[in-house]
């Protein structure tokens, strides 16, 4: 974790952790993505062909779960890519490799606490009725903010 504080406040982010991931994985010279994950895509656990060799997947995501840390943007996509562990696919490391070409698009994204703040306390909430297609559950999020700064956030299925 990196912390950078200045006069306006301190940024929490994981620049060298995501350039690590990137340069492991080869992914360095990719083509930028500007969203996480395709929306129109519905992942499941039997999309496409099984991977040979399930271990690299699993250790990726690992490293991505670590990301969210501090990186909310990634965290239900990370999440979802979770539910697929026991038996990952092609479609599944397809949308992990989006993942990392988004993260390329911004390696110093992550959570700034201005140090001028209010204590105005707002959330948000989401649900999506059904989304997960094997068990017919529903998803949801919630995220807070204190002022204007992020302090919880979480994606349920």
């Amino acid at each position: 974790m990196e912390i950078v504080r200045s006069s306006k406040g301190i940024v929490l982010y994981q620049r060298k952790h995501v350039l690590d991931i990137l340069s492991e994985t080869c992914m360095v010279a990719a083509k930028p993505c500007s969203t996480s994950m395709d929306y129109n895509t519905k992942l499941h656990s039997t999309s496409r062909s099984p991977l040979p060799g399930p271990a690299p997947y699993r250790r990726l995501l690992g490293k991505l779960l670590y990301l969210t840390n501090s990186g909310p943007y990634i965290s239900y996509v990370v999440s979802h890519l979770c539910q697929f562990n026991s038996s990952p696919t092609d479609q599944h490391q397809q949308a992990t490799n989006r993942i990392l070409k988004y993260l390329k698009s911004s390696p110093a994204l992550g959570l700034f606490f201005p140090s001028q703040n209010t204590t105005i306390l707002k959330g948000f909430s989401n649900s999506y009725w059904a989304a997960c297609l094997g068990t017919i559950k529903s998803v949801a999020g919630w995220c807070f903010f204190l002022g204007s700064s992020l302090i919880f956030w979480k994606s349920k299925k």
